[in-house]
């Protein structure tokens, strides 16, 4: 660690600075810190757009007051962080620039997220500041919660970045335009220069970082370097690391040049290119970067003795892409599928388990399956540990139980706690219980509970039925729900009610009464309403206040709407205002839509405007389409934006296309991408087959591909096949899995065996 602030021996001239927006945001982020508060900020922006300069300045004035700076970098930015993390000490920047290399670190960064919790929580660590910078993809990434099935790889993350993020502009407005100009009339030729040359599109920032004249090396260079970096682009938007090597990229490059360029490559074309690639950009930035790799440390007992001398050691040479090349490349080169001597190279000289990994899931998301079965084993043999659990499942598929009982255990081995709870059920299947049980007890205490509720299921179907409770009834005790749910469950099934109900009462007790609740709604699903009412009712009595809901629907059902609406009144006392419009969806649809509205009033006035949703429902079922309209719009500036597509929908229905297409566009402008899928079907079905793909790659652009799916679907129908095809086919490339003809069949349905990089069919393969 050293001071904040202060000058480097060897002062690097840098331009006069404008303050923005964001700076002041910054600047009362230190004033709080200074004053005794612990903050975080993740600056989020394009490249080159003044993030690392704004975070500089900010901390500026802590320099003066003794904070010390922290940027953790060796050997490995994510290592060094976890490592150094339980060591900050108070009045400390923690500097995570590009912080994609240590939250997005696939094996340590929800680690790291973690301990950068607990540092800004721990107010005796504190103050503290976190500075960090990511790009605007990597943040959604982040961001985003995953799909149903999905495992979540960024919950910790996703909980650190919460209403921590500041924006920094793409490009200065007039008012910092005209400050810079004051600036450069004062003397600052490095800003008045760059003013001649972006002040037209407010570029500033990224022209004074050279991004230009980047941009120009990659379009106007050698066929060779351009094949060079698109190679490159490919492995950093595809999931490898920021340290490509010169072996890699050279041998990749070979398929992206054409035949006749191919043809014209002289004998030295890897020297001249890799020459041409690394001469500086107005004496700041190259396209690429030569960079060294830094060794851990070891201390003197663990060094080994080197068979050679440090000076003699020849290490592969390795290159860094330009952050400003690497973004352009994620945008422009999004939608293609890299050519095969792209993947014949990373399969060679790529050798660290997150890139291998990394690659195989960017193939299988393009159907080239081969590659991806091939790189996903590269993987595995690497250690990596997803790679390992994807082909212990295999191994499962095919009852190679002790294939997969040695891929479990190297998972395990490798960190993936949740291998301990699959390597359990594996030993439970081929009946050694005793180690299945040491097992599951490991994995439940690492956050996997599940593996215990298979084994207390097993233990009771083989008639260890002591045995199976006492271990439900430990988990409990441990604050593990699942095997005492699982337990209610089988006895529930085989009619054994006294026993079900047994083990759910003795889960309350230990705390649990979602299981009373959970065998509720068994005896619910069975029709015995009387038994389910009793069970919600003790099981809300127990403090799991959502019976309550469950509750006032039976009440309803049952014809008992005054002791319903009892019921749903407490239970939105207590935190579930849900309850409220759910009774209210049940009213309306037994023909009693006043008391539906009412409800939906009583939502509203308690604080709940999603009441304002369902009463614009009804109020269009009822054929009121004008008060349905006047209610969505409240909705929206409630803060339910998804209700403009909902005004959008009524405008379609009433036939008013430009009224809708006009909501559909301010929803999208939002972010709103379900709005973009929506106005995608409105232009095919307008007759404006462009503009309908043009908006659906929109969609998919922002994670949401279910207009190409659409798109394609409308068109097989339709009976453009070609077109369906072609637009599936790119849909693919773009490593967009879909479901594209008249019968729903995935892509490999479609190409059993997967494509070849070209894209035409792979033959069958083993």
């Amino acid at each position: 660690m050293h001071r904040a602030g202060g000058q480097n021996e060897r002062e690097t001239v840098l331009p006069g600075y404008v303050c923005r927006e964001h700076d002041r945001v910054l600047a009362e982020v230190v004033r709080e810190a200074a004053q005794g508060r612990s903050r975080l900020v993740m600056l989020v922006g394009s490249s080159s757009t003044g993030k690392t300069r704004a975070c500089w300045e900010a901390v500026q004035p802590l320099g003066s007051w003794g904070w010390r700076l922290w940027h953790p970098f060796a050997p490995m930015r994510a290592e060094a962080a976890l490592a150094g993390l339980r060591e900050v000490q108070p009045e400390t920047v923690v500097w995570l620039n590009e912080a994609q290399h240590y939250l997005g670190d696939p094996q340590l960064g929800e680690r790291i997220a973690a301990e950068l919790h607990a540092l800004l929580t721990d107010a005796g660590r504190g103050p503290v500041v976190v500075l960090g910078t990511l790009w605007p993809e990597f943040a959604r990434q982040y961001m985003a919660l995953p799909r149903p099935g999905e495992e979540d790889l960024h919950s910790r993350v996703r909980e650190l970045l919460a209403a921590r993020t500041l924006s920094v502009p793409e490009t200065f407005d007039g008012q910092a335009l005209r400050a810079a100009a004051v600036l450069a009339d004062e003397g600052d030729m490095l800003l008045a220069d760059a003013l001649a040359r972006a002040s037209g599109s407010g570029r500033i920032a990224q022209d004074l970082a050279g991004a230009p004249e980047l941009l120009r090396r990659y379009q106007q260079g050698s066929p060779a370097a351009a094949a060079i970096l698109n190679a490159a682009m490919d492995a950093r938007r595809l999931g490898v690391g920021p340290h490509l090597p010169q072996a890699f990229l050279a041998e990749a490059a070979v398929d992206y040049l054409s035949e006749v360029d191919y043809g014209q490559l002289g004998e030295d074309w890897v020297e001249s290119a890799f020459a041409e690639l690394t001469r500086l950009v107005h004496g700041k930035q190259a396209p690429l970067r030569r960079t060294i790799v830094r060794s851990a440390s070891a201390s003197p007992a663990r060094a080994p003795a080197p068979a050679v001398s440090p000076a003699s050691r020849a290490p592969h040479p390795l290159f860094q892409l330009a952050d400003y090349l690497e973004q352009h490349g994620r945008s422009m080169r999004r939608r293609l599928c890299p050519p095969a001597s792209f993947w014949q190279a990373a399969s060679l000289h790529l050798s660290h388990p997150d890139d291998l990994n990394s690659l195989a899931r960017a193939a299988h998301a393009r159907c080239r399956l081969q590659w991806a079965d091939h790189l996903r084993r590269r993987a595995a043999e690497a250690g990596h540990a997803r790679a390992l659990l994807a082909q212990a499942a295999q191994c499962e598929q095919v009852a190679d139980w002790a294939g997969a009982k040695v891929l479990y255990r190297r998972a395990a081995d490798a960190g993936h706690t949740r291998a301990l709870a699959l390597l359990a059920e594996v030993h439970a299947r081929t009946a050694d219980l005793e180690t299945a049980q040491s097992l599951a007890w490991q994995a439940a205490e690492a956050g996997h509970p599940r593996a215990l509720a298979r084994l207390a299921v097993l233990r009771e179907q083989a008639g260890d039925r002591g045995v199976a409770q006492s271990l439900a009834l430990q988990a409990a005790d441990r604050g593990h729900a699942q095997p005492l749910v699982g337990l209610t469950a089988l006895q529930e099934r085989c009619g054994r009610r006294k026993d079900a109900e047994e083990a759910a009462r003795l889960a309350a007790d230990r705390g649990h009464p979602q299981v009373l609740a959970f065998l509720a709604g068994l005896r619910e699903a069975a029709g015995d309403l009387g038994s389910a009412c009793a069970l919600y009712r003790q099981a809300a009595d127990g403090g799991h206040t959502y019976a309550l809901v469950c509750l006032a629907a039976l009440r309803e059902e049952a014809g008992c709407p005054g002791a319903a609406d009892d019921l749903a009144l407490q239970a939105a006392k207590a935190g579930h205002m849900r309850a409220l419009t759910l009774l209210a969806g049940l009213r309306a649809r037994s023909g009693h839509p006043a008391g539906a509205e009412a409800l939906c009033r009583r939502a509203v006035d308690a604080g709940y405007p999603h009441g304002l949703i369902l009463l614009a429902e009804l109020r269009e079922r009822a054929g009121d389409l004008e008060g349905a309209e006047a209610l969505y719009r409240q909705a929206a500036s409630a803060g339910h934006s998804h209700a403009v597509l909902s005004v959008a929908r009524l405008r379609d229905k009433s036939g008013d296309l430009p009224g809708a297409q006009a909501l559909y566009r301010q929803a999208a402008g939002t972010g709103h991408t379900p709005a973009l899928v929506a106005l995608s079907a409105l232009h095919e079905r307008a007759g404006d087959p462009v503009g309908a793909e043009a908006l659906a790659w929109q969609a998919a652009d922002a994670d949401n591909a279910y207009a190409l799916l659409h798109l394609v679907a409308v068109r097989s129908r339709t009976g453009s096949r070609d077109s369906a095809e072609a637009l599936a086919r790119q849909a693919v490339d773009a490593g967009h899995v879909l479901k594209f003809d008249t019968r729903r069949a995935s892509p490999q349905h479609q190409w059993p065996h997967g494509l070849d990089p070209d894209g035409t069919p792979t033959p069958p393969w083993s």
